[in-house]
């Protein structure tokens, strides 16, 4: 079982905080930038508690729990060193009504204390629902250090920013787009616009034609996601997805990326993959043309790069015949990144001073059949063959019967979401039996070339 995240507003309301010693010290810290009027009661209480009380102007009774101190508070934290009172004064807290956390007892508590991150009108809280506090301050440490040091002035600012909005900009979408783009420039500069700057870029949103660029409302975008783990996503793409009204994805993205599409977006899954279409291409095209018809941003998603084997061009080319705006936003490829995480480069001075991508099969599903087999035996940069899995045993034999050394170092890499891969290395000779054997699964990349071997097995 979870904890739902209500942000609830303490400010001025009565707090009790049960306890003299360090964990009540470290409720107190955490409570006091919320500004509720807090009470400690204790009949022990620490020099560093006390110096702390009496710089903040808590109020501190040195004795004993009595029941009658739950009076009028709106809620309590049981942080004594005594776990039958704080069992106590959990038990008296639901029997009133009144919100109650007990310290190291999860099962007698109203509210837990998450993982806290402020700056200024940002609050956030992570919770593992008590499985793992370790693991929600590792998450807090890492989304605090990509928070801008002027958090506090950005929101600010930003707050600011909905007034002007709304005396400036009539048309609604217009001033929903203003406002999200703005914050995403201030969270990406780290910084605010000044007095002239903000006018000019409220003036671009109320004229009939709003800004040409990449991060423009309107349009669509070609998104590479890049290939295995959702964060090799580039920062443009991420932006990208924050900001589009339709979002339109195959399978091979981490789908985790769909998380940082708004609440509003639409999401509309298309499954393109080899084998198992879902949708033809034909309509695909035409379902962008109407979502970029319909308004808004529209960003199609691909897996790895868009145009490495991924018919962005083409899909390009039909918003562009209807008068579409289409933009691309480019993808780490699979044909060089899923080697790479398996200690293999594409190129490497004095091994593979060029590489080559191939297809693997053709848009019916089989081999091409004109593949010059001979131009590739003679190449001594690195051979990358995408989609092939299929069609290896095939793909190994052409290049022997064209010429290619039998001992040539082979591998197939399968690449997951995680980052990691598995990989099969052999020679041409026989990396299609090896690869059988390992129950290699597709996607795939099929890497020939002495480039495989440099690090060893």
């Amino acid at each position: 079982m979870g904890y739902f995240p209500f942000f609830v507003e303490i400010g001025e309301q009565s707090g009790l905080v049960v306890g003299g010693g360090r964990v009540a010290l470290h409720k107190l810290q955490k409570l006091l930038p919320y500004e509720p009027r807090l009470t400690v009661v204790a009949p022990v209480i620490s020099e560093e508690l006390g110096q702390f009380a009496l710089e903040n102007d808590i109020c501190v009774i040195n004795r004993g729990f009595e029941p009658g101190d739950l009076t009028g508070r709106h809620f309590v934290i049981a942080a004594s060193d005594d776990r039958e009172v704080n069992a106590a004064i959990g038990r008296l807290c639901r029997e009133k009504g009144i919100l109650v956390n007990v310290v190291d007892d999860k099962t007698a508590c109203g509210f837990i204390f998450p993982s806290l991150v402020k700056a200024g009108k940002l609050s956030i809280g992570i919770s593992t629902a008590g499985a793992s506090p370790a693991a929600a301050a590792a998450l807090r440490s890492q989304i605090a250090s990509q928070i801008p040091a002027d958090m506090e002035e950005i929101l600010d600012y930003l707050d600011r920013l909905r007034r002007l909005a709304r005396e400036h900009i009539a048309d609604g979408g217009r001033r929903a787009a203003f406002l999200r783009d703005m914050a995403e420039l201030c969270m990406d500069a780290g910084a605010v616009f000044d007095e002239q700057e903000t006018m000019q870029r409220i003036a671009e949103y109320t004229q009939d034609r709003q800004q040409e660029s990449v991060g423009s409302v309107e349009g669509v975008l070609l998104v590479g996601a890049g290939c295995g783990s959702y964060d090799l996503i580039t920062l443009r793409g991420l932006r990208a997805i924050r900001r589009a009204r339709v979002l339109v994805y195959d399978d091979l993205i981490d789908r985790r990326l769909l998380e940082y599409a708004s609440e509003s977006c639409e999401r509309i899954y298309v499954g393109k993959r080899s084998g198992r279409h879902s949708m033809p291409q034909e309509e695909i095209n035409g379902l962008l043309v109407q979502k970029a018809q319909e308004g808004g941003l529209v960003v199609r998603l691909k897996g790895g790069d868009p145009y490495v084997f991924g018919r962005g061009m083409e899909e390009l080319r039909a918003l562009r015949e209807a008068g579409i705006r289409a933009d691309y936003v480019p993808g780490i490829t699979s044909c060089i990144a899923i080697p790479a995480f398996a200690g293999i480069p594409v190129t490497h001075r004095e091994v593979s001073r060029s590489f080559h991508v191939i297809t693997g099969h053709t848009a019916g599903g089989g081999l091409a059949q004109d593949i010059d087999f001979a131009a590739l035996a003679r190449l001594e940069g690195t051979l990358v063959f995408l989609m092939g899995l299929g069609h290896l045993a095939q793909i190994a034999e052409a290049l022997m019967r064209a010429g290619k050394e039998a001992s040539t170092p082979a591998a197939v890499v399968h690449g997951g979401f995680d980052s990691a891969v598995t990989t099969v290395r052999g020679q041409l000779s026989d990396i299609a039996a090896r690869a059988d054997a390992a129950l290699i699964q597709p996607p795939a990349v099929i890497v020939v070339g002495n480039a495989v071997d440099i690090l060893g097995e």
